[in-house]
């Protein structure tokens, strides 16, 4: 699939559609993880159990 960034503000944004929401387990209000080699970004959605041993963790 390609796609294009949409402008946002001062930023661009990635517009996701529902499928593949669906696919992730993924909703609008769902944190992702991002991380990038230079060359491609990968989107990891960040679930509940992860956030939460990721700030004990941090503290």
């Amino acid at each position: 699939m390609i796609k294009t960034l949409t402008k946002h503000g001062n930023s661009a944004a990635l517009v996701i559609e529902r499928p593949i929401l669906d696919l992730l387990g993924a909703t609008a209000d769902t944190a992702f993880e991002v991380v990038t080699d230079g060359k491609a970004l990968i989107l990891t959605p960040v679930k509940d159990a992860t956030r939460h041993t990721r700030f004990r963790q941090s503290m």
